[in-house]
């Protein structure tokens, strides 16, 4: 009764691979819930590209206790932790030599230089992002704090979207290395910001990437879940923990996948175009009205939840006659960055 993400293995290594050759530098980035793949798997994967490509040394990981989980999928190299390295974070970290701390606040490169006076570090430079960053302002105060750290390079994380991100990152890159000559670790450039950036510095670059590695290749991956009942009902009759009236005479299919899987699980929209803010409008007022949209294909179209999801498994209406039978796989569209599968083929 899984809800089960199947990969074509060959396919996404052969993505991954190319991508790997394209990207000069590459730091392949493995956080949260791995993409929808696991950590473990992604630090495999990352191993396979590093005996394919041997620039690719180092794995990005978002905070400290996902290092041991990468460790454990067999990933011997370098980790660089992108959440910044705080003095409450604890010491430990800055002694392990095979781990690169990123420090984003004055104190707290005090603090690290303090613990540990030749502790790998990279410095985040503040962006457009205004999440964490030393400003520009603070650059001549971080030269003075330097001393021993082993600073592996600045890091600067752009916007998704901007209106001069290259000549946002080149800015920062100049002051930066101004105060302190060392590597650039760059993330949300496009391949050919990235091409122009990394020929007009005399410095080697890194490019952490996520998103477009691990889920580039759409073609080489599928969702699906699986009916686990189903139940003929009448108009008007009334079903579900809610005891909400169907709306016409139907099927309730009961597929797998609830909210332990984070089926349903939202993000605040990204929407910019106006088509885009209409659908999420549409989207919204049918949801007002009683009626959400679950990510489930049934015979062939997209099915209206019941009532929101289980735990491990929801509630869809099929209106009709029902051409689906007990164990049949269903499509499930799903944001794999939020979903956690029972399990993996391939």
């Amino acid at each position: 009764m899984s809800l089960a993400l199947i990969i074509d293995t060959e396919a996404w290594r052969t993505h991954l691979r190319n991508f790997a050759e394209e990207a000069p530098g590459l730091v392949p980035v493995a956080k949260g819930n791995g993409y929808g793949y696991g950590l473990e798997r992604l630090a495999q994967e990352t191993s396979l590209l590093a005996q394919h490509r041997q620039t690719v040394d180092t794995l990005a990981v978002g905070t400290q206790p996902e290092i041991a989980k990468v460790r454990a999928g067999g990933w011997e190299g370098d980790v660089v932790v992108l959440t910044p390295w705080s003095r409450h974070d604890g010491e430990q970290v800055l002694h392990d030599e095979r781990v690169i701390s990123t420090i984003a606040r004055l104190d707290d490169l005090d603090a690290a230089r303090q613990a540990n006076p030749r502790a790998r570090v990279v410095l985040e430079l503040m962006t457009s992002m205004r999440r964490h960053g030393l400003t520009v302002d603070e650059l001549p105060r971080v030269a003075e704090r330097l001393g021993e750290l082993q600073v592996e390079g600045w890091t600067i994380h752009l916007p998704m979207v901007a209106a001069d991100r290259l000549g946002e990152a080149r800015a920062l890159a100049a002051g930066a290395l101004a105060t302190r000559r060392a590597p650039l670790w760059l993330s949300h450039l496009t391949a050919q910001e990235y091409d122009t950036l990394r020929a007009e510095v005399s410095v080697a670059t890194r490019l952490r990437v996520g998103t477009k590695l691990w889920l580039g290749a759409p073609r080489t991956r599928r969702t699906t879940a699986r009916v686990l009942d189903m139940h003929p009902v009448r108009r008007g009759e009334r079903i579900g923990y809610w005891q909400r009236r169907m709306p016409t005479d139907g099927w309730v299919v009961v597929v797998s996948g609830g909210t332990a899987n984070g089926i349903a699980l939202e993000a605040p929209t990204s929407a910019a175009t106006l088509r885009q803010r209409a659908i999420t409008l549409a989207t919204g007022s049918l949801e007002a009205a009683g009626f959400a949209l679950s990510p489930y294909t049934v015979a062939g179209k997209k099915r209206f939840f019941v009532e929101p999801p289980h735990m491990q498994s929801s509630l869809v209406f099929l209106p009709g006659a029902g051409s689906v039978a007990i164990g049949d796989e269903l499509p499930v569209q799903v944001r794999l960055t939020t979903v956690t599968v029972d399990e993996i083929r391939g």
